[in-house]
């Protein structure tokens, strides 16, 4: 029951409240990757990096059952590079510098080995490139999950329709399930996109959780409430990794589970946040995992 992700693997450089970075590791695909390798491996990963990128950082990959075989390597060429700045309220940030390098042309070879995946994440890119990749697949894979944002939304809609009409699962934030259905309602608005494919949705809402949409039911996980953020780039990527690596362990994608899945993704993206670009999800023990996951089921338990 193999799991196929598909995402950037890149450098990030930052400045939060805290402190600020030089160049370090991030990506949505790398994020995505190292977090379901909690639960499952090995992870096929399709990316593309530059010459620049260092021998070292594709070994902690591997260490953490990461396939690289289908990892480009363009070695005249410099890995996407991305620098931000966040606000004092931590859900707000500005682009500083964005360098497309290899992604601007990247072209996803699906190696053979990776072929007849069982499960498929689409981390956020250009809606055409995560389309290619499931038309590269042989056979279906039981479960496709993608993930985008508001970018896409406005500069190619109509690619990004769809590939959203392709996939089982989309993932998104508040502001963007706004802007793609045009409701402001969260309820209406999930109704509104689940008619154009998808039959489940999540809406993430930062530091206030996620929901979970199919047909008339929902889900709501909390955030766990933690004394420090100290860097949210990748909580969102982190999240799909932990959701979609527990659906892959355990086999089970009916709505009952993927609740399941939500808390298990939401405990993986709190650590994410604890610590700048990857440092937190390096090297997380299973008792760690575990440990989170009960902090939340703790937050939201309660007997009547």
């Amino acid at each position: 029951m193999s799991l196929l992700v598909v995402g950037s693997v890149a450098f990030d450089a930052l400045e939060t409240p805290f402190g600020k970075t030089d160049k370090i590791l991030g990506g949505a695909g790398m994020f995505i990757a190292l977090a379901a390798s909690n639960f499952v491996k090995p992870i096929n990963l399709v990316s593309v990096v530059g010459g620049d990128f260092l021998k070292s950082d594709i070994a902690m990959l591997e260490e953490h059952g990461v396939n690289t075989e289908g990892l480009q390597i363009k070695e005249n060429e410099k890995s996407f590079f991305w620098k931000g700045r966040y606000f004092n309220d931590m859900n707000s940030r500005e682009t500083l510098i964005t360098e497309l390098n290899v992604l601007g042309d990247f072209d996803p070879v699906v190696p053979e080995s990776y072929q007849d995946c069982s499960y498929l994440m689409l981390g956020n890119l250009a809606p055409q490139v995560q389309r290619q990749v499931i038309e590269r697949l042989r056979n279906r894979p039981k479960l496709i999950v993608l993930d985008t944002m508001n970018f896409w939304m406005n500069i190619a809609l109509d690619d990004l329709m769809q590939t959203i009409a392709l996939v089982d699962v989309l993932s998104i934030n508040d502001e963007e399930a706004r802007q793609l259905s045009g409701d402001y309602s969260l309820r209406k608005a999930a109704k509104k996109i689940m008619a154009m494919g998808p039959k489940f949705l999540i809406i993430k809402k930062g530091e206030h959780g996620a929901l979970l949409f199919h047909q008339d039911q929902v889900f709501f996980a909390p955030a766990l409430p933690l004394e420090e953020v100290f860097d949210p780039t990748g909580a969102g990527d982190t999240f799909a990794g932990g959701f979609i690596g527990y659906l892959a362990k355990t086999h089970d994608y009916s709505f009952e589970n993927m609740k399941r899945a939500v808390i298990h993704g939401s405990a993986l993206a709190s650590f994410c946040v604890e610590k700048f670009g990857p440092e937190r999800i390096i090297g997380l023990t299973e008792a760690e995992v575990q440990d989170r996951v009960q902090q939340f089921v703790s937050l939201a338990s309660f007997v009547i």
